[in-house]
């Protein structure tokens, strides 16, 4: 696969953990602080700069939020929330936005190595 594909997969990627996200907020057992959730609006600013930036580092926003989501789903209630702690909605939205998460961090570090070793244009 070439940059161009990694690249659609770390957005594609950031779009699956909004929607994630989404269905976490749908099922109105997870409290965010406003709407739309923060993290939605994260993720989806995030999509639309690896996806129109033509900067060679643009694929590090799609590995940023990857490790920023993974982490504070590791350091939050997110096992509990995966595991059906809080419903099964809740669980299968967990698992939506983890996946989403782990595709972009992935693919973003792709697509980032492939950037750096031969730039876009060239």
């Amino acid at each position: 696969m070439g940059t161009h594909g990694w690249r659609l997969a770390t957005v594609l990627g950031l779009a699956v953990g909004a929607v994630g996200i989404g269905i976490l907020w749908a099922s109105g057992r997870i409290d965010f602080p406003f709407y739309p959730p923060p993290g939605f609006l994260i993720l989806v600013a995030g999509a639309l700069g690896v996806a129109l930036l033509r900067a060679s580092w643009a694929p590090a926003l799609g590995t940023a939020l990857g490790v920023f989501m993974v982490i504070g789903f590791l350091t939050s209630s997110g096992m509990d929330n995966l595991t059906g702690a809080a419903g099964p909605v809740v669980a299968i939205g967990s698992a939506v936005q983890m996946t989403g998460m782990l595709v972009a961090l992935v693919a973003g570090t792709v697509a980032l190595r492939k950037e750096i070793r031969q730039p876009a244009g060239r």
